[in-house]
């Protein structure tokens, strides 16, 4: 193969890699958060609006028996429905069935424009958060807004699939 060839695949290899969409998990792995973070000027969290919210998540679930269990791969999803307003986000924290924080997925508050979504997943090998996992998340906004939060759990063996969803709670709320 000549040196033309090898420039042409190259270049067609970089141009493809270019072309795929960012995981955000993998970006928040890396320690790169998002680019669209909280303006300095804020002074912490205080928005007219704040809320916390719970959502249940479940990394396995029982089948057959209460010692066969099923692995998933769950989805947080987090969509601004506003077309309008940004969706401030303080934090995104993940606890296991006992209660105790298994991780935190963003260092400082980020926010989602008007109708953007993010996601955060939960890969089928992960077992840490066990059959009773779930997410808090604490949000706030200059105005009332109705995000959606949901979980989107996925589990496929042999023939044998499972997929459903849960919706968040709101647990805490605070109105200036």
């Amino acid at each position: 193969m000549n040196y033309k060839h090898q420039f042409f695949i190259l270049l067609i290899l970089l141009s493809l890699y270019s072309c795929i969409k960012k995981n955000p998990n993998k970006e928040i792995e890396q320690g790169i958060l998002r680019e669209n973070t909280i303006p300095k000027t804020d002074d912490g969290f205080s928005y007219l609006v704040k809320k916390e919210v719970y959502v249940p998540i479940y990394s396995d679930i029982y089948n057959k028996t209460k010692d066969f269990r099923f692995q998933l791969t769950a989805t947080l999803s987090i969509r601004n429905t506003s077309r309008k307003d940004s969706l401030f986000i303080k934090n995104v924290d993940y606890y296991n069935t006992e209660g105790s924080l298994v991780r935190g997925y963003i260092e400082q508050p980020i926010f989602l424009k008007p109708l953007e979504s993010i996601e955060y997943v939960i890969e089928e090998e992960d077992t840490s958060g066990g059959s009773g996992a779930n997410f808090l998340i604490t949000w706030g906004a200059n105005t009332t807004l109705a995000p959606i939060f949901q979980g989107v759990m996925v589990g496929v063996s042999g023939q044998q699939g499972f997929a459903f969803t849960t919706e968040g709670v709101v647990i805490s709320e605070t109105k200036k």
